[in-house]
């Protein structure tokens, strides 16, 4: 039994450690639901490693518009270690608990590589209208050190933003009988509703960094593919706009893949108090364990190239 909901005011209180949740309703099952989690976070590591492999070992592919794509497989195998430790030890083994200052570690990190995705998204987009629009000047644009300066930006702007984030939460007092979280991971919009004190600061600065990070990203992205449908309209020959266009399929797929669960965690999380628990929770898996599952099929699927360069390094480690 969890101790009342009862707040205790004359003393600054922090559990020692958060009581984490599976499938909200579907616990007697959880055995039977680590399966397909399984495969999903198999199904991801082993994509977004064979992209990484196929990439480093191809030096076809040793260009701007592969090399982002690495960067965002990097991103995906990050954003899938995040979560895999706690969601596999509530699923196998029922083991729910995570420690205070753990929790304040994996929110970090799970907040950063999504952070850190929707800027490589914004990056390949970017990557995309100088190759159309300008494809001359393709390579001396987007030459290994302005790659390399992105890929810094990406990490510190992802680091800088999130960064407070931990310590806006350790100020907060908390109510000993409100240590149920309401997923398999540290949410920082779960988190903080465990607190018995005034969140305010806490909702604003977590409202700020989606706008600042995630919200002009995808502004950003719309207005580059502005730009890019400009171009390709201005071609003169109908093959020369559908192959232009082809160029950006697997990127525009990526872009949908990942921004609608954002957008339908940031509305569930601000509006959706009266849904039952398994809707914030399946939302939640959604946006963090289709994406890096789903880019190395898109881009396996739509990029010959890549295809190719993986199932060569298959058949060498076979």
């Amino acid at each position: 039994m969890l101790p009342s909901h009862t707040c205790i005011n004359t003393s600054f209180f922090q559990p020692s450690a958060f009581l984490m949740i599976g499938i909200p309703g579907l616990e007697a099952v959880h055995g039977c639901i680590s399966i397909p989690f399984s495969a999903m976070y198999t199904a991801a590591l082993t994509g977004n490693g064979l992209i990484l492999l196929a990439v480093r070992r191809t030096p076809s592919l040793h260009q701007p518009m592969y090399y982002f794509l690495s960067i965002l497989a990097l991103t995906d195998v990050g954003l899938t270690l995040s979560t895999l430790p706690t969601t596999l030890a509530v699923l196998w083994f029922d083991y729910r608990l995570i420690g205070f200052n753990a929790c304040l570690v994996q929110m970090f990190f799970l907040h950063s590589f999504s952070v850190v995705e929707s800027s490589v998204l914004l990056a390949m987009s970017f990557d995309r209208f100088v190759a159309i629009s300008t494809p001359l000047h393709y390579a001396g644009v987007l030459t290994n050190n302005v790659i390399i300066r992105i890929g810094l930006a990406i990490v510190t702007r992802a680091t800088v933003s999130l960064f407070p984030l931990p310590f806006l939460l350790k100020r907060l007092n908390f109510c000993p009988g409100k240590i149920l979280l309401s997923h398999s991971f540290c949410f920082h919009a779960d988190v903080m509703k465990r607190a018995c004190a005034d969140i305010t600061v806490n909702i604003i600065y977590g409202l700020y960094i989606v706008l600042s990070t995630i919200g002009i990203d995808s502004l950003l992205v719309v207005l580059s593919y502005t730009l890019i449908l400009h171009t390709v309209m201005g071609l003169a020959s109908p093959r020369e706009r559908v192959r232009a266009l082809n160029t950006c399929v697997s990127h525009i797929s990526a872009v949908m893949v990942f921004y609608i669960p954002v957008i339908g965690v940031s509305m569930i999380h601000r509006f959706g108090r009266h849904l039952p628990p398994i809707v914030h929770a399946l939302v939640a898996y959604v946006y963090l364990m289709v994406p890096p599952v789903l880019n190395p099929i898109i881009y396996s699927v739509k990029s010959k190239p890549i295809r190719d360069a993986m199932l060569r390094v298959l058949m060498r480690q076979g």
